[in-house]
């Protein structure tokens, strides 16, 4: 369907592929994988012609149609979230607006005399829009949206109002709802929640539509994808499993490279031995001297660079108090919207919650007023003699933009010694020129991964987490689970990232139903437990 032959491509200095080929089949499923700025959402760009290859072909059929989902939407504003994705929706979402006009011009008596072309352009539109499926185009936006998240209010509300996460939701229900050819999804997963991810899990699954997509989510690529792309050093290798076959078949792909190597090398120094020992012997020179051509003449085995994870080994917290935070009738409303009418919560050292619930369900507000960022309205939420680090992704507008990575770990621990702070640095990714970029360069992910860095140089005992792995990449995921399932302390955190989830939580806390007037429901085994318990990887989600 779709075929990268022999890509080179470049940008400035980096060299992005060598001679790179790929294939994208009907109907399948495929992740694309590989380190920051190895070129995978060049890849997207190059398939939808905003960028050309330097050299090689890029071939689409002629009447292909592609859903591209990017993390830059455009601006949206100007009319209800529900008519902006059936706009963005395609070739039916244009048709459905070309007939609302249309009806409009009928009704229009000033357009009377024109009536007998306005009903010959109705008919043709009307045709094509019913072959297409636009009759039920509303009720499969309606059904596209509340999945990703938006209540029925949102939905006819002000896309203009909604938060740029919000819109991002709304472009990704616009991609959705073209029903394309070929989907091309880069990062899909990173402003939902847990809820809505589930949903796009299902949706994608039975999609007929092909799928080339980035993801840092392993679970949800797991779940997805039938075969992993990975782009590595200039070059596409492709594996027909998910990302744990992936990581399988590297590893044994690499046991055996390196068992080439070690023979290869060991060869190469028995006739360098040969060729020390004899190079100047009258008798054995000619054998030397052709030893050493068949040295030059060996096409040498060069081992990858190897993407590692290195836990970062931080200091031990300071000892807290057995009880950490006490909630006792707390209430919580927003205006007319009420949040909390009674919250009873308590957390004890060495006690690690994650906290469950649907979206607007309070998740977020309970760690605010844990972290005393937010008061309740009424009730009582008490800390223990605590050391509180509170990392939110407002949390990330707190760094110095005009500061590198290394001066603003620099100016906050000034005292430490310098090889200290650059490996902190290094074991959350940033190693290299990488720790002398300026700060307002940094991406999103790469901000969260330094706030985090700060906040375990100097570790809290209370750790409270709201969306902690947001934009992270699945390498410096794994080494924050690794890391901090090392963490002597107490935690209460939100995540969408089931991997986190599993590595660190201990406890579960379901609040999806505390707006309603009920008890928020504690679990007092890990989220592991708490699915097989319940079924639910989500609360009303089932597996």
């Amino acid at each position: 369907m779709i075929t990268l032959t022999g890509i080179n491509k470049r940008h400035g200095n980096q060299i992005l592929f060598v001679d790179a080929s790929l294939q994208l089949n009907p109907g399948e499923k495929v992740g694309l994988t590989g380190p920051n700025g190895a070129g995978k959402s060049t890849v997207f760009r190059l398939i939808v012609g905003d960028e050309k290859p330097d050299d090689g072909d890029v071939a689409l059929p002629k009447r292909i149609t592609i859903g591209y989902f990017r993390q830059d939407m455009g601006d949206m504003s100007g009319c209800s979230v529900i008519d902006e994705a059936i706009a963005g929706s395609g070739r039916v979402g244009e048709l459905h607006h070309v007939l609302e006009q249309l009806q409009h011009d009928m009704a229009d008596p000033d357009k009377a005399d024109d009536m007998d072309r306005i009903l010959a352009r109705y008919g043709e539109v009307q045709t094509e829009y019913q072959a297409l499926g636009g009759y039920e185009i509303e009720a499969r936006a309606k059904e596209v949206l509340a999945g990703l998240g938006f209540t029925p209010e949102q939905i006819e509300g002000d896309v203009g109002a909604l938060s740029g996460g919000w819109k991002m939701r709304v472009g990704m229900a616009k991609v959705l709802l073209g029903n394309p050819d070929v989907l091309l999804l880069d990062e899909p997963t990173n402003h939902l929640d847990i809820e809505s991810i589930l949903w796009l899990e299902q949706f994608l699954q039975q999609s007929k539509s092909a799928l080339l997509m980035t993801c840092h989510d392993k679970d949800f690529m797991n779940r997805v994808v039938d075969r992993i792309i990975d782009v590595d050093n200039g070059q596409f290798v492709s594996y027909t499993g998910d990302y744990d076959f992936m990581v399988r078949e590297q590893k044994v792909r690499a046991a055996q490279l390196e068992a080439q190597f070690d023979r290869q090398q060991a060869m190469i120094a028995k006739m360098q031995r040969f060729i020390d020992r004899f190079g100047t012997h009258v008798a054995k020179a000619a054998q030397a001297q052709s030893k050493a051509k068949k040295i030059e003449k060996i096409d040498k085995i060069e081992l990858p660079k190897k993407r590692e994870v290195v836990p970062f080994a931080f200091k031990k917290p300071p000892r807290s108090g057995d009880d950490i935070v006490k909630i006792q009738g707390a209430k919580k409303a927003y205006g007319a919207k009420t949040i909390y009418q009674s919250l009873d919560f308590e957390i004890k050292r060495g006690e690690r919650w994650c906290v469950m619930g649907q979206n607007g369900s309070g998740k977020t507000t309970l760690l605010k007023m844990v972290a005393g960022h937010l008061q309740p309205d009424g009730g009582v939420v008490k800390l223990g003699s605590v050391k509180l680090g509170y990392f939110a992704q407002q949390a990330l507008d707190l760094l110095d933009p005009e500061l590198t990575v290394y001066e603003q770990v620099d100016h906050k621990f000034h005292l430490e010694p310098t090889s200290v702070k650059r490996s902190l640095l290094g074991a959350f990714q940033f190693s290299g020129d990488e720790q002398d970029k300026l700060i307002k360069f940094l991406s999103g992910g790469e901000k969260s991964r330094l706030v985090l860095a700060l906040m375990l140089f100097d570790p809290p005992n209370f750790l409270v987490l709201d969306e902690p792995t947001n934009h992270l990449d699945l390498l410096t995921k794994e080494m924050l689970v690794q890391t901090l399932q090392d963490f002597d302390g107490t935690m209460l955190f939100v995540s969408h990232d089931r991997g986190f989830l599993r590595g660190l939580a201990n406890r579960v806390l379901d609040v999806s139903e505390c707006s309603a007037g009920k008890a928020a429901k504690a679990y007092p085994g890990s989220y592991v437990e708490w699915v097989e318990k319940t079924g639910m990887e989500a609360p009303g989600v089932h597996r």
